[in-house]
């Protein structure tokens, strides 16, 4: 039981269950003429010492299963009715609090004296024998030491006369093989750590020992690798998952290396030897124990194969894979096998008698299961829950190109850890480690042995002498440059409509038909509101039997037929006095259904057809008290406000966990540095720290700040270049309270300018002159910010490397993709990063992850205006959509082309639409609306627009001739016509540009004011006309 045995815990509620659930199994089998268990009336699982025990076999697991731990020089004696246990008295302490009259259990103890101990295993031959004529026990299972003797003799002494039958397919069926669900996660993470430490840490070091040409033996690479989970850091950043606890981890298949022409897949009871790693065909296994439960992965790497190897190999994942799709539940294991072995025969009948004789086994508790392997002889039924290992693999194969004699003879095997899943193809838990051709190729020769030859290009006789890569087929310069305008856009709308189709599938598949309504807003639930729970709570003036407003208990109380009623102040509207024949009137205003109370009102009812209270009046002849109760229900009723609206902001606020120090060494530090947003208090420069799990941030005046690494969502790196600041911005994936506000953006930054400047002359101006010093000058200021670039670039890639375990990494912005743009007060520049859309140098901050874009339409494209707007939605569609106005229109192309690049479906129109009463529509029926058609009004607009564009320009060309003449008529009896004296000036312009003498001045001042005027009414009238618009 180990060293720690004083720890020693049995969950008795797993016992109780497991037990409970075996026994059924047991009882249903005999109703089915013992099918399973073979007419056994008791079954015996006898374990010795631990050190005579190599690994897990079904004695052994089977005690793991029930009791969660080994308990060796044990006897489990298990019957229909009770359960009987031969252990020693230490043992038997921790078994005694499982017995119950569910699953009755008998504890017989063992102590020094043998005689004692022989009489207690008469008791259980005797049981033996009243319970029935057949005796189950693990045929297979050769348990040695002095313990499993003396059982072996009381057994043989007494009963002697009864038949013995094998009941390990029983046990593998009814307690190892189907696996629930915490045993299926051991499982998957010790399969996903196996496959980890495979590609992360055996293939890296195997590239290596192979690229530098190294000798290391067999041996010494899997030592290598064997101490490797004893590397907690390393076994913590393999990402398995959340809960996985690197100290549950020990080897079940230890790593063995094999390579050099010798190889035996017997891959549990083979040991590395001590020959040297070898370039060629290198099988590599592992496979670790993870809460007792095993796993198993091995890859065959090929470093500079054949053309026979690669056919061998792909032919053999061809096969893997086959068989790993035929893992289903109710398949039979002999014909998983049949299957397989056919496929080879009919493909590559070469290679069959080179193929394993089985394609896997079950794995668990045992790291091979004997009664579950896929072979031609086993007859038993897949379940869902059951985890194998698929093995397949081709021994003893020649390589007919091999240049040695080590060469000539390998092996391929593929094993992967693998569940059968309910009504579904199997899950494969290491598909972390690769198993493609490119995966577990290497290739180091082609650059020595594969050198191209130099081609001379063949002439076309069609051009004879003429290059033809220089005859162009357009012309003219500009036609070209047309041309590929033309083919960039036709590109770029094509992968719009595929990139538009493709979200319009999504949509219908994401909101079927039953999904709903997402109004964003939750069903309205009726709010009770208690004032108060007995009646001596109540405010002393309540006496006096007046209006009084207790604040406490944010509650108004108003005399009613001489007895005082609370009324909480969210029960009521508002408060108001009037003046009236010498009376003060208040009038309470009760909230009641059907009032209309606005858009932003979510007062819900329990039962809107009761009657209700509209409103009560006062009157009193004292102006002053009403007018004051009046006032202090009127503040009551703002405070409530207030309060409610402050606990809806902070609903999405949660509190972090506690910042991790950093203990074992000094952490990071960067100083000095700002802190926005701005603390409380005057403007100075503190520090920032990395810690185990964090960051934090030091203000002189001894405010502290963490923020976590798991709490980051995104993490930038501005440099300072074409900027006043140089700044490390994190995003956070929930918002924390600063100076008693959320938010989720902080910025650690510092000034890259230098404000003080000399201007009054020192020793060194006296002996210089022209501009030495400012181009000094200068180059000091771009020394400074090279230096703040490097110097924060590096504290932000050191965050990174801190963070790693929580996918943190560092995005820079592309300052040549950017644009100007309004996405709230002011005109900044908003440029992308790799990830996001952002704007870190004023406040509020833009960031945006362009992964949770559902579309971009882009507004107010058209001709003549200077200006367009850019409006992002969201998948989630309760989230308002992002505007960012006023975008020059010398960048649409630019902005076009990056959201295309990042494959983000935009469209475009030449007007503002109203996007709340569009999202209003989305949400309140999403899947009507990809019924519909979803996005694609948006791009449908725009073609109209386009197509109404062409149909005027083609009326323009239909007009008939007596049309023609009638206007032309017109035109020439309006003497008015500002269109003539355009034309006048333009024939006389051209007339003075062809005749040698000028024009005097005030000519042409009269020619500018009458341009100036033109001009005005025209942009008078593009600005009316807008306003029409």
């Amino acid at each position: 039981m180990g060293d720690n045995a004083g720890d020693v815990v049995i969950d008795k509620d797993t016992f109780q269950n497991r037990l409970t659930s075996f026994l059924t199994e047991w009882r249903n089998d005999k109703r089915n003429n013992d099918v399973l268990f073979g007419g056994a009336t008791s079954i015996a699982i006898v374990f010795g010492k631990t050190d005579e025990v190599v690994g897990f076999q079904k004695n052994n697991a089977f005690q793991y299963w029930l009791l969660g731990y080994e308990f060796p020089v044990t006897l489990i004696l298990l019957t229909l009715e009770k359960t009987y246990i031969v252990t020693t008295k230490k043992k038997a302490s921790y078994l005694e609090p499982l017995n119950s009259s569910k699953t009755p259990i008998e504890l017989l103890l063992r102590g020094k004296d043998h005689d004692e101990n022989m009489k207690l295993f008469d008791k259980c031959t005797e049981i033996i024998k009243s319970s029935g004529k057949k005796h189950g026990v693990l045929a297979k299972l050769q348990p040695i030491g002095p313990f499993v003797d003396e059982w072996k003799e009381a057994f043989n002494k007494t009963a002697s006369d009864v038949e013995e039958v094998d009941v390990s397919n029983a046990i593998s069926s009814v307690a190892l093989s189907v696996k629930d669900e915490k045993e299926l996660r051991s499982v998957r993470d010790g399969a996903r750590a196996s496959s980890k430490i495979l590609s992360k840490f055996l293939y890296d070091e195997m590239s290596q020992i192979l690229d530098e040409e190294s000798k290391v033996t067999h041996k010494a690479f899997c030592d290598k690798v064997n101490d490797k989970i004893d590397d907690a850091k390393f076994m913590q950043n393999l990402k398995v998952s959340n809960s996985f606890d690197t100290g549950a981890i020990d080897w079940a298949y230890n790593p063995l290396i094999q390579s050099g022409g010798v190889y035996d897949l017997n891959l549990r009871r083979t040991q590395p030897d001590e020959r040297n790693l070898r370039a060629g065909v290198i099988i590599a296994s592992l496979g670790l124990r993870y809460q007792t439960y095993a796993s198993l992965v091995t890859r065959t790497y090929l470093v500079d194969p054949s053309k026979s190897q690669e056919s061998n190999y792909r032919f053999l994942l061809a096969v893997h894979e086959s068989v790993i799709r035929d893992i289903k539940e109710g398949a039979t294991a002999s014909k998983i096998y049949e299957k397989a072995v056919n496929l080879v025969k009919t493909k590559k009948p070469n290679l069959e008698g080179h193929f394993l004789k089985i394609v896997g086994w079950g794995i668990g508790i045992e790291a091979r299961d004997g009664s579950l392997v896929l072979n031609s002889k086993n007859s038993r039924t897949l379940k869902d829950g059951m985890t194998f290992s698929i093995t397949t693999g081709f021994i003893d194969l020649e390589n007919p190109e091999a240049k040695s004699v080590k060469d000539k003879t390998y092996a391929l095997v593929i094993s992967d850890t693998v569940r059968v899943a309910a009504g579904g193809e199997a899950l494969v838990f290491t598909k972390d480690a690769g198993s493609d051709l490119d995966s577990v190729s290497f290739y180091f020769k082609e650059s020595e042995d594969e050198k191209p030859e130099k081609t001379k290009p063949k002439k076309d006789s069609r051009v004879g002498a003429v290059a033809q890569s220089n005859v162009t087929k357009t012309r003219l310069r500009g036609e070209r440059a047309t041309n590929q305008d033309a083919e960039k856009e036709a590109a770029r709308r094509e992968h719009q409509k595929e990139l538009h189709a493709k979200k319009q599938q999504e949509g219908l598949e994401r909101f079927k038909s039953d999904t709903g309504a997402l109004n964003g807003v939750e069903e309205k639930r009726f709010k009770r509101f208690e004032s108060y729970k007995r009646d001596n709570q109540f405010p002393s003036k309540v006496k006096e039997l007046i209006v009084c407003v207790d604040e406490r208990a944010s509650t108004v109380v108003v005399p009613v037929i001489g007895r005082p009623v609370p009324f909480h102040i969210n029960t009521i509207k508002n408060a108001s006095t009037n003046n009236e024949q010498g009376f003060t009137y208040l009038r309470l205003n009760f909230l009641s259904p059907g009032q209309g109370l606005g858009r932003k009102e979510d007062q819900s009812f329990e039962d809107p057809n009761a009657h209700f209270v509209r409103s009560l009046s006062f009157r009193s002849k004292d102006h002053e008290r009403l007018a004051e109760t009046a006032r202090q229900i009127t503040d009551l009723k703002k405070n409530s406000a207030r309060r409610e609206q402050e606990r809806k902001d902070m609903e999405d606020v949660v509190e972090q966990d506690k910042l991790q120090e950093m203990r074992q060494r000094r952490p990071h530090r960067m100083e000095p540095v700002f802190f926005r947003p701005a603390l409380e208090g005057k403007r100075l420069a503190g520090s920032v720290e990395i810690h185990q799990n964090g960051l934090r941030y030091h203000h002189p005046t001894g405010q502290r700040h963490d923020i976590l690494f798991s709490n980051i969502k995104h993490l930038f790196f501005q440099p300072c270049d074409h900027e006043f600041i140089v700044i490390i911005h994190v995003h956070l994936v929930n918002p924390i309270v600063i100076n008693k506000k959320k938010t989720k953006d902080i910025q650690f930054y510092r000034e890259a300018t230098e404000m003080a400047f000399d201007e009054t002359g020192n020793r060194k101006r006296k002996h210089r002159y022209g501009d030495e010093e400012e181009f000094e000058a200068e180059q000091e200021e771009r020394r400074k910010r090279t230096q703040l670039n490097r110097e924060f670039k590096l504290f932000a890639e050191r965050v990174s490397d801190a963070g790693r375990a929580d996918n943190l990494s560092v995005d820079i912005p592309f300052r040549e993709l950017g644009f100007h743009g309004v996405p709230a007060r002011s005109n900044v520049l908003i440029q992308p990063t790799t990830d996001c859309l952002v704007q870190l140098i004023e406040g509020p901050f833009l960031v945006i992850t362009l992964s949770e874009i559902e579309v971009v339409h882009l507004e107010r494209v058209q001709f003549g205006l200077k200006n367009f707007d850019m409006v992002l939605m969201f998948h989630d569609f309760n989230k308002s959509p992002i505007h960012i106005n006023t975008i020059p229109v010398e960048n649409l192309d630019g902005v076009k082309d990056w959201l295309d690049s990042v494959d983000i479906p935009f469209s475009e129109g030449p007007l503002n639409l109203n996007w709340s009463a569009i999202m209003k529509t989305v949400t309140a029926d999403p899947h009507a609306f990809f019924l519909e058609g979803g996005w694609h009004f948006l791009s449908t607009e725009s073609d109209d627009e386009d197509g109404s564009d062409e149909s005027e320009e083609e009326s323009a060309f239909e007009m008939s001739d007596e049309e023609v003449g009638r206007l032309s008529e017109e035109s020439s009896e309006d003497e008015g016509s500002d269109f003539d004296d355009d034309a006048s000036d333009d024939e006389g312009e051209d007339e003075d540009e062809l005749s040698e003498q000028g024009e005097d001045w005030d000519e042409l001042d009269k020619k500018a004011a009458k341009k100036d005027r033109n001009s005005g009414l025209e942009a008078a009238d593009a600005k009316s006309g807008k306003k029409r618009r």
